[in-house]
């Protein structure tokens, strides 16, 4: 299986070099871009490019040589913050600058935090004495036990000319192909991101999905990753070396999961990391080893008011692979099946907030269908692209571009009265103690709880609500906490991504009742100020208590002044929820209808009625006053001609 280059997407490499003075850094340089001895050396030698033809990556080099000295240490670390990789250099003929090494310079570069390849070159090689000849591993093996960030030592002369070139093909090398994403030196194995990478490969090039890549299904891959077709001996060869090493790695079939796992092992092991990294690249990984954006058509120059979600196609490869990890066809798919899918991917998306519990689950925490397509619309909603490289990297196979959709602008749902949408995001606000955590979980259908525990960050609900006539939409709701009021308040577009907002209060308490009713009008407000505005809904909780009276009258004065829905009573303790959640859909459906209008907005509405109606008038009487005076020329004309 060769190897081909593999090279990033990178357009140059920038390399400074480093190390104490008199080391050769500048004499190392004037030799790698002269390809010559050097005679006359300046003790710091100006910014040197080597062409893209200088290395088989063809990717240009651009090395920084510095100074040592300790009026120039600003912009030594400037440019150390500018690096790609780092040449640090050590005179093989001074023990003291080797020293220097670990004493002070790879503490120094930590200490900077510069997270850069680093390569030790070991520079006059000539001048060191046969006195001197230990092997460069034993030089360098503490050193580079002890600082894991050094990715390889060479020793060099620019003498001579004596390795000159490797130093910064090396640091190229580095850059290009690193090896840190790859492979783990301290258990040397595979890093589990290449392994869950490679993983996918192999099961897109199994075509027969027997587990094994046949002669055949080799040969494919290896044509569509290096151009070059492999020859039968040259595969007899590769199982042949395979066998020996890996007893699982070759079937009667061909070459197994296990076996194309230990060639890549096996390639950066010997140091040709470009094969492994040809072979990622083709198939669309960075060096994160995460899809690159050039994989991912995400939609772009989206309207504030503009929403993507999941094409219907999508959606039914999503439900088609649920069956598949659903063994026991028990409608849910327990933690560690869900693991099993997420294997090709870099890791399961779904292991942190907000994605973590916002969906449901049985009572033994396995994830039902609703709640596997609930938490995909939630990640597409907030994170379209990281969806998309999900749905990927678990075997979509569809047309990627295809596997989103655009929503339309929710001001012109208004206009129309109505909305395509499918999904739709619900801002939950309320004051403390007022029952919204426990409509978030009513919502998931999880038992009541009596134990209050205050909400300290945003917390998400999702899942599919099932709606007359057979429809399925699904509901985000986004719980705000007291403390982020003032966040989203202070923000003018933060309704723009809104489809409904509603506002749950204790029905029993006076001073939750008051706070509710001023969230209500300050929302209001921000949606009349900024053109936002979205239905709003009051929901009076705790419906099981004796009510505070004066709510349920205030409540009634204050839904009429501000043309809303009544407050929907209900009570998560009883599980009298009064249908608040097809409600909530039936809101977010009809844009133009409950979005509340202040005092402040009505007036500005007249105000600008009455402008516009000025504006009609004075147009219709210019109009009218042209007309006469085109009238009258006409009729003088007339008179004129007769006489």
């Amino acid at each position: 299986m060769p190897g081909g280059s593999g090279s990033s997407s990178r357009t140059g490499v920038r390399v400074v070099v480093v190390g104490d003075r008199g080391t050769g850094k500048s004499s190392l340089i004037a030799a790698a871009a002269t390809e010559s001895v050097p005679e006359k050396v300046p003790p710091v030698h100006a910014p040197t490019r080597l062409p893209p033809d200088f290395y088989p990556d063809r990717v240009p080099v651009t090395i920084i040589d510095t100074s040592s000295s300790l009026e120039n240490k600003g912009k030594l670390n400037e440019e150390l913050k500018r690096a790609d990789a780092v040449v640090l250099t050590y005179a093989c003929n001074q023990q003291s600058t080797l020293s220097r090494l670990s004493s002070y310079w790879l503490p120094e570069l930590r200490r900077l935090e510069i997270k850069v390849p680093i390569i030790v070159a070991g520079c006059k090689l000539d001048l060191r004495g046969d006195h001197n000849a230990t092997s460069l591993e034993e030089v360098m093996g503490p050193i580079m036990q002890q600082f894991r960030e050094i990715e390889t030592c060479v020793e060099c002369s620019a003498t001579t000319m004596i390795q000159v070139p490797d130093v910064f093909y090396y640091a190229q090398k580095a850059v290009l192909h690193p090896t840190a994403p790859l492979f783990d030196h301290d258990e040397q194995t595979l890093k589990p991101r290449c392994v869950r990478a490679l993983k996918r490969i192999f099961i897109i090039c199994d075509h027969d999905m027997d587990g094994a890549l046949n002669d055949a299904e080799l040969n494919e891959f290896q044509v569509k990753c290096f151009n070059a077709p492999l020859q039968p001996a040259e595969i007899v060869g590769v199982k042949r070396v395979v066998q020996e090493k890996q007893h699982d790695g070759v079937n009667d079939l061909g070459l197994t999961l296990s076996g194309f796992l230990f060639l890549h092992a096996l390639f950066i092991e010997k140091g040709r990391l470009e094969t492994t990294w040809a072979v990622l690249r083709k198939f669309g990984y960075g060096d994160d080893l995460e899809l690159r954006d050039d994989f991912l058509p995400v939609p772009t120059k989206l309207s504030l008011d503009q929403s993507v979600e999941l094409a219907s196609e999508a959606v039914e490869f999503l439900r088609g692979i649920f069956g598949l990890y659903d063994i026991d066809n028990d409608g849910a798919v327990r933690p560690a099946e869900l693991e099993d899918l997420f294997l090709t991917a870099p890791e399961s998306p779904w292991d942190e907030a907000p994605y973590k519990d916002a969906a449901e689950t049985t009572a033994l925490g396995n994830l039902t269908l609703k709640g596997f397509v609930s938490k995909w619309a939630l990640m597409t909603l907030l994170d379209p692209r990281h969806s998309l490289a999900n749905l990927i990297y678990v075997g979509y196979g569809g047309d990627p571009a295809a596997a989103l959709r655009v929503t339309r602008k929710r001001s012109v749902d208004r206009k129309k009265q109505q909305t395509e949408r499918n999904v739709f995001r619900c801002l939950l606000f309320g004051p403390k103690n007022a029952g919204k955590s426990a409509l978030l979980n009513s919502f998931l259908e999880r038992p009541f709880s009596e134990n209050y525990a205050p909400t300290t960050g945003e917390q998400y609900a999702v899942n599919v609500v099932d709606q007359p006539g057979g429809n399925k939409k699904t509901l985000i709701l986004q719980e705000i906490p007291e403390e982020g009021v003032k966040k989203i308040l202070s923000n003018k577009e933060a309704l723009a991504s809104c489809d409904v907002t509603i506002f749950v209060y204790d029905s029993s308490d006076e001073y939750s009742w008051k706070r509710t009713k001023e969230l209500l009008v300050e929302v209001a407000r921000l949606g009349e100020d900024s053109g936002y505005g979205v239905p709003c809904l009051l929901i009076a909780s705790k419906d099981d208590l004796k009510p505070y009276t004066m709510a349920v009258q205030d409540s009634a004065r204050v839904t009429q002044e501000l043309g809303i829905e009544p407050p929907i009573p209900v009570s998560m303790k009883s599980k009298d929820l009064n249908n608040v959640f097809s409600r909530i859909i039936w809101a977010a459906e009809h844009p133009h209808l409950n979005i509340p209008e202040t005092e402040t907005g009505r007036n500005r509405k007249r105000y600008r009625h009455l402008v516009n109606s000025s504006l009609v008038f004075v147009s219709v009487g210019a109009a009218v006053a042209v007309v006469g005076l085109a009238a009258y020329r006409a009729y003088a004309a007339r008179r004129n001609t007769s006489s």
